[in-house]
C-alpha cells in the first residue's frame, strides 16, 4: 500500500527496516508498548542521538500503513528552513510523526504553527508523536504553551544501546535480512565504523547487497574489504 503523505516540498520516505519488530527495546520497553497501543493519542519521545527516536517514529508510520491509515512523517532538521505552512491541514492525517522538534526552537512562526497543530489534532481525534533531544522544558522553546502541548501525553526518555545492545540489534537486523553476523564480525563493525545506529543499519544494508552480489558470508576479511 502506498504511503499517503501530504504534499511536502521534499521527497520524504520511510526506511524499510524501521519497524517495531526490528527495534531492540533494551530499556525502552515502556515507550515501545505505548507506541504500539493505539489508545495513546499523543506521545513525546526524547533522548540522545542513537537512542532510537527516528526508528520508532518511522515504525509508527509503517504500522499505520499496515492498518490502511493516512500518515505524515516530518524530519524537522530538514524542514525547519522551509515554510511552517506545511503543517496546515496535517490534522487530516490519522498518524503524524514529527522528528527532531528541537530544530524549530527559537523560530516563532514554527513554534506557533506546531502549537496550533496540536490543538487541531486533538480536535480531530488523531495521533501525534513528537521526538526531540531533550525533555519539553529543555528544548529552548520560546512559546510556553507549546512546551505544555508537548507534555499533553506520556513523555518517555529513551536510552541508547550499549555495545552489547548494538551487537544484538545488528544481529537482529541481519537475521531479518536473511543474513548471519557472527559476534566477532559485529564487534569488528563496532570498532571500525560509525557507532550510531543509523549509520550501522545503513552499513548493514550495504553488507546485505554486497553479500548477495558476491554470494559470500559475512566474515571479517569480507567486511574489512567492503568498509575500506
Amino acid at each position: 500500500m502506498p504511503h499517503n503523505f501530504p504534499q511536502l516540498p521534499l521527497g520524504i520516505g520511510l526506511r524499510d527496516s524501521a519497524t517495531f519488530d526490528n527495534f531492540l527495546p533494551d530499556g525502552n520497553e515502556l515507550a515501545l508498548q505505548a507506541l504500539r497501543d493505539d489508545r495513546e493519542a499523543m506521545l513525546y519521545l526524547w533522548g540522545p542521538a542513537g537512542s532510537g527516536k527516528t526508528h520508532l517514529l518511522q515504525a509508527l508510520c509503517h504500522h499505520a500503513v499496515t492498518r490502511g491509515e493516512s500518515l505524515a512523517f516530518l524530519p524537522m532538521g530538514e524542514l525547519a528552513p522551509l515554510s511552517h505552512g506545511m503543517l496546515e491541514g496535517l490534522e487530516q492525517q490519522a498518524v503524524i510523526g514529527i522528528d527532531d522538534v528541537q530544530a524549530i526552537a527559537g523560530l516563532p512562526d514554527w513554534e506557533e504553527a506546531l502549537f496550533h497543530l496540536y490543538n487541531r489534532v486533538r480536535d480531530a481525534g488523531h495521533r501525534l508523536v513528537v521526538s526531540g533531544t531533550a525533555a519539553p522544558h529543555g528544548l529552548g522553546l520560546s512559546l510556553p504553551d507549546l512546551v505544555t502541548r508537548l507534555g499533553w501525553g506520556p513523555v518517555f526518555r529513551l536510552v541508547a544501546l550499549d555495545d552489547a545492545g548494538k551487537r544484538r540489534a545488528l544481529q537482529l537486523g541481519a537475521r531479518r535480512r536473511g543474513m548471519a553476523i557472527p559476534d566477532e564480525v559485529a564487534d569488528y563493525l563496532l570498532r571500525h565504523s560509525p557507532r550510531d545506529m543509523n549509520s550501522l543499519f545503513a552499513l548493514l544494508d550495504r553488507l546485505d547487497r554486497a553479500s548477495l552480489a558476491a554470494q559470500r558470508k559475512l566474515t571479517i576479511p569480507f567486511v574489512r574489504e567492503l568498509i575500506r
